[in-house]
């Protein structure tokens, strides 16, 4: 059987010296499991930086994950990390154009760390093996690694949005980094919509086409992409709330809002999670409704990320000027309406903070998927279950349509959320619970790692066209089925 080999970013297998499962997300576990099931690697950047770049390869085994992890020089770090993906890239994606930075340092240095990735990766390819490339920092990893004559299977994941096309012709270079796209055999994207608007920058912009196989073809080449939702463990967090770490949290949680409802959000620090916006609903709840203020509190969870970069800094200054404003006018002696920490928990404490509250907003403006709103429902106790407040702006909601649907620019709208939340019926939030958990359950991060493996298994290469290129693309979660079936009883033996 062919090895798998992933590529991010960063690699972040479980690492026992570190806390193992109950501290790292639902979709390392997914990786590393996969990782373990096919006997493959997981490479990417160490996180560390040198004097200069020298491609040294650090391998190591953890916990039956082979990792191989490369040094980047500070330079790399700046232009390619700090600038393109975080200055230009992300904010673009996220809708954030007024946030958005264009220097051609930022472009020169993202084409030449992802050269160099390319460069230290391809000696571990081998001939059979698939790669499977994650994220907006290493689109033209596939680009490079076919100029050096790589055939092999390579497919693309964008955990972020894809933005429209008239966003995207805002990029200086844009085309460039569309048809590095096409070097891919499959671009999987979060929803409908972010593959819809990339399918619209293909026919608009470079007037290419679909053809009867139902691939894109442009810039000389085809290839297929289609809408991979991605999901959270639902059965394994469920598990881990029972935890003696979940159990202790949702204690403690539990004793500091007696008496309270617990209203909680869980971001990074991200001008794009509607952090703002959403201390500013609940500003309009507080003031809406005098009733309910002493039986309400907001924990809010954002720990710092890439505090280098200055819209985040502006942000953070922001922030907290808006909760010692709400703090200030609604607190009493024995009473804070906002509790706000910026450090990252485990995810068994993270399980017992979701279970203890009654009520979760995730309002983010602009979201590729939100796997907290995901981790939230499967954390819920089934007989007295709390209620997912979730903006129409993440991905998640295409699935999680039980949940209360809101426009997190409108404070209104979270004000009116949080207090039907707070006053709905047991049954009323039973019933919306099990519908969400039955979609968290169904559609979980393990049907969406082996859906895309198996579609990407089942595409022809570059220079194939067999039968198997003949599928067309999936847009459903059945996409993994018929790639299934296309393979024999090899593949069902792979995925049991």
């Amino acid at each position: 059987m062919s090895r798998l080999i992933v590529v991010s970013n960063r690699v972040n297998p479980p690492n026992p010296a570190e806390g193992g499962e109950g501290s790292v997300g639902g979709l390392a576990m997914a990786l590393a499991a996969a990782l373990r099931e096919y006997s493959g690697i997981w490479f990417g950047w160490s996180g560390k930086t040198i004097p200069e770049f020298t491609g040294q390869l650090n391998m190591q085994r953890i916990e039956g994950v082979t990792v191989a992890t490369v040094d980047l020089e500070e330079t790399d770090y700046q232009e390619y990390y700090n600038g393109y993906a975080n200055k230009t890239l992300w904010p673009l994606f996220h809708y954030r154009v007024d946030l958005t930075a264009y220097d051609r340092s930022f472009g020169e240095g993202y084409d030449r760390v992802n050269k160099r990735f390319a460069e230290t990766l391809a000696p571990l390819i081998e001939p059979d093996d698939i790669v499977w490339v994650h994220d907006y920092h290493l689109i033209p990893v596939a680009r490079e690694l076919r100029r050096m004559g790589i055939t092999n299977r390579i497919g693309f994941f964008l955990h972020i949005p894809w933005p429209a096309h008239q966003l995207v012709v805002t990029l200086p270079r844009h085309r460039q980094l569309v048809e590095a796209l096409f070097d891919y055999d499959l671009i999987g994207f979060q929803t409908e919509e972010s593959l819809q608007a990339f399918e619209g920058y293909v026919f608009s912009e470079v007037q290419g086409s679909k053809n009867a196989r139902g691939e894109l073809v442009a810039f000389g080449r085809r290839t297929c992409a289609a809408a991979f939702p991605i999901g959270v463990d639902a059965q394994d967090f469920a598990e881990i709330v029972k935890s003696e770490n979940a159990q202790k949290t949702y204690d403690r949680m539990m004793a500091h809002s007696v008496f309270r409802k617990m209203i909680v959000g869980v971001d990074r620090l991200d001008y794009s999670k509607g952090l703002e916006e959403r201390l500013v609903g609940y500003e309009r709840f507080l003031n809406d409704h005098p009733e309910m203020r002493r039986e309400v509190m907001l924990l809010q969870i954002a720990p710092i990320s890439r505090d280098e970069v200055e819209a985040y800094q502006d942000l953070r200054g922001r922030l907290d000027g808006l909760i010692g404003r709400i703090n200030g006018a609604y607190a009493e002696m024995d009473f804070t309406p906002i509790r706000y920490v910026n450090r990252s928990y485990r995810r068994d404490e993270l399980a017992g903070v979701y279970r203890a509250a009654k009520a979760a907003l995730v309002t983010p403006l602009r979201d590729g998927m939100n796997l907290v709103a995901k981790e939230y429902v499967a954390a819920q106790d089934p007989d007295d279950p709390g209620v997912l407040i979730l903006s129409r702006f993440a991905g998640a909601a295409r699935q999680m349509k039980d949940a209360l649907i809101i426009n997190p620019n409108s404070p209104e709208e979270i004000s009116d959320a949080l207090e039907r939340a707070l006053s709905m019926s047991l049954d009323e939030r039973k019933r919306r619970w099990t519908a969400l958990f039955e979609n968290v359950r169904r559609e979980d991060v393990t049907a969406w790692r082996d859906n895309f493996v198996a579609a990407l298994r089942a595409r022809a290469g570059p220079d194939d066209e067999g039968d198997e290129a003949l599928e067309p693309p999936v847009r459903t979660l059945d996409v993994a089925a018929k790639a299934l079936r296309a393979q024999g009883p090899e593949a069902t033996a792979m995925r049991a």
